[in-house]
């Protein structure tokens, strides 16, 4: 599939609507994350629509700060969605405004969107829903950060859990979700697993890395909201604590190792330098185009998980790891129980102490050609947007 979307089948399946953070949150990750379903679900004969009907905050293409001038995001999402051939097939409701949207229907259209739709499909579960949504046949809240919803759940949160009957399907990135070894509680509702697609061809490089020989990966510091207790055992959602576990492995292993990071402070940043760690500002890749060619240009991905996917062992897998496997680069990273579900051993190395990850290093180094063409052999067996995207749509019916 080209990027712009050129060679997609006639739309002769049902009507899709997914909403997501594409124009709100208009940066790297997150806007690849969005055009992989979007794509994915037009390769596949759907009449896709993306929309943004959300209150939540708009946070500026530049600064990264709060803002409430989004024209610079409804161009952006314009342009994102040009590239892909959707450019008629976008709506953007302005936060706390619910008299008129931006795109390609007015209010009203968005309205008949909702009813006409075959379903609407809540990624990140980024909108939260209003008494107009209830009108929508078939809702799909599609989970990518597991855990916390389980644990209201269990703990008996009303809210959440009539937030989550008015969905028709739950599914969730946390592939382990509800197996004996996994330690998150699964109750009341049905979560079925999925994992992050990727369109495999928007992802091969020209050729070798050249532009910076590393392993890399891109990553936010610090977060504290999102922590959860169970059982007396607290689950914290941040990975400095993890990379902070790591901190002495470029001394012990030949791997150079790059983080491109937001929100270090000066202190701990200079500590990993100190200890051989290369690292960059983060808000360097905002751009998806920049972000995509630093994935291709490095060698690989060597990171960690957060340790509430880690220690309740999840099977969580990450949509930024797919994107580096797409790309022929290997992929190191914390074992978060996703060797269950996939190839693991040449492409994609899990590890869960510093020895091992010096190890998987120092194999993927060793013979890097065969790791590399095993990394997009992997992207292609277990992420490959259409074959992903088609069994979430056939567990809810529409295939």
């Amino acid at each position: 599939m080209k990027r712009n979307g050129g060679d997609y089948p006639p739309a002769r399946r049902g009507k899709v609507v997914v909403w997501g953070y594409l124009a709100s949150y208009p940066f790297g990750g997150m806007t690849w994350q969005v055009l992989h379903y979007l794509a994915g679900l037009r390769n596949l004969g759907f009449d896709v629509w993306y929309v943004e009907d959300t209150d939540a905050e708009v946070r500026d293409p530049a600064t990264f700060w709060p803002t409430d001038n989004y024209a610079p995001n409804v161009e952006f999402l314009r342009q994102q969605m040009e590239s892909v051939g959707l450019g008629e097939r976008w709506i953007f409701r302005p936060p706390g405004v619910y008299e008129f949207c931006l795109g390609a229907a007015d209010i009203n259209g968005l309205a008949g969107l909702y009813r006409d739709a075959d379903t609407v499909i809540n990624l990140c579960g980024s909108h939260e829903l209003r008494p107009e949504h209830d009108q929508i046949g078939c809702l799909v809240y599609l989970e990518t950060d597991p855990v916390p919803k389980q644990i209201a759940v269990a703990n008996g949160d009303q809210k959440t859990m009539a937030d989550l009957a008015r969905y028709h399907y739950l599914f969730t990135y946390g592939e382990n979700l509800g197996a004996d070894d996994c330690l998150v509680p699964v109750e009341h509702f049905t979560w079925h697993a999925t994992r992050p697609p990727v369109v495999v061809d928007w992802w091969q490089p020209s050729g070798n890395p050249t532009t910076h020989k590393v392993f890399s990966t891109v990553t936010s510091w610090t977060h504290s909201w999102n922590d959860v207790t169970w059982r007396d055992e607290r689950w914290r959602w941040s990975k400095h604590y993890e990379f902070r576990k790591l901190r002495s492995l470029p001394g012990h292993c030949g791997v150079p190792l790059e983080l491109a990071v937001v929100g270090i402070s000066d202190e701990e940043a200079e500590q990993f330098r100190t200890c051989g760690w290369r690292l960059r500002a983060a808000s360097e890749l905002a751009d998806p185009g920049v972000y995509r060619e630093y994935i291709r240009g490095s060698l690989g991905e060597f990171t960690v998980a957060k340790e509430q996917y880690v220690r309740p062992r999840t099977g969580w897998f990450s949509d930024r790891s797919v994107c580096y496997l797409a790309a022929g680069r290997p992929v190191v990273t914390q074992e978060t129980g996703f060797s269950k579900f996939l190839s693991c051993g040449e492409g994609l190395l899990s590890f869960l102490t510093e020895e091992d990850a010096k190890q998987a290093l120092e194999t993927i180094a060793g013979d890097y050609e065969r790791h590399s063409a095993a990394a997009l052999t992997i992207a292609r067996e277990y992420f490959d947007a259409d074959d992903v995207i088609r069994r979430l749509m056939a567990t809810i019916g529409l295939l």
